[in-house]
């Protein structure tokens, strides 16, 4: 890269900003006919699925996956891998309208899809592996976690893996956040025997993606892993001006978002 080059930057912290300083280790080109907003959208959600999928995943074609919020930046992305990859999918929403999406979008049929029900969610999975054809999963990409997370680990296949990198059901929803509510979901959060898992034959496995700013020389290399599955553009959900910075985050809040959110100078 020279100076001139349109670029994709990553930093830990402080992005909200019109100007960064970044170690050339954290940039990247910006591929062709690429908008600089795409690859805003782009890096975190990306590796985030990338690394779920191959590192830690072990994912291989024809395996059946589960993708928890599907119609999120990770979602949106780990669906995009899994389909060029070969996987089998069922992916989980929150909302009808999210389910729509995802097929006009994502190319998935009903079948493939629910809409998680937290007090009927394991028969929501039954007839979703039913009607797939599946005998459980290989893997399951979580970032829900709450009364969701126990009914999929339970119908992960002999060597299936469970990899957790959200908990969105613990996070307020909202302007006005419901604290006994929320500390009624965290005194009541999944919580797994290791030794059950040892004769069950599963695994559970948690990761941040803010580990990897210390090991920034494998960012590349998740680059190169990501560039033969992302074959177009991340798709945006909605744009606000830098100045709208606090609507953009109330928006975010209020979990009706699709895709990535973006800020704009």
């Amino acid at each position: 890269m020279v100076p001139g080059d349109r670029v994709i930057g990553l930093t830990r912290f402080g992005g909200y900003a019109t100007h960064i300083d970044a170690d050339v280790r954290y940039l990247h080109p910006l591929p062709a006919g690429w908008a600089f907003a795409d690859g805003a959208a782009l890096p975190v959600q990306a590796i985030t699925a990338w690394y779920a999928i191959s590192d830690l995943g072990a994912c291989k074609p024809g395996h059946a996956v589960l993708v928890q919020s599907a119609a999120g930046g990770v979602g949106l992305n780990a669906l995009a891998i899994l389909q060029e990859m070969g996987a089998r999918v069922v992916a989980t929403v929150g909302n009808e309208s999210k389910s729509a999406f995802l097929v006009d979008h994502a190319r998935l049929e009903r079948r493939q899809i629910i809409v998680r029900d937290r007090r009927a969610f394991g028969r929501q999975l039954d007839e979703a592996l039913r009607a797939n054809g599946m005998d459980g999963f290989d893997l399951v990409l979580d970032a829900v976690a709450g009364p969701f997370f126990e009914p999929a680990y339970r119908r992960l296949r002999p060597a299936g893996r469970l990899v957790v990198y959200g908990a969105a059901d613990l996070m307020p929803a909202g302007t006005r956040t419901n604290w006994l509510k929320l500390a009624a979901r965290y005194l009541t959060r999944p919580r797994i025997d290791p030794i059950n898992m040892v004769s069950a034959n599963r695994s559970v496995m948690g990761f941040n993606l803010i580990w990897l700013w210390e090991e920034a020389d494998r960012l590349p290399e998740a680059y190169r892993g990501l560039a033969p599955y992302i074959t177009r553009p991340p798709y945006i959900g909605r744009r606000f001006p830098f100045g709208e910075a606090p609507a953009a985050l109330r928006y975010l809040q209020g979990g009706g978002s699709v895709g990535k959110v973006v800020l704009e100078i």
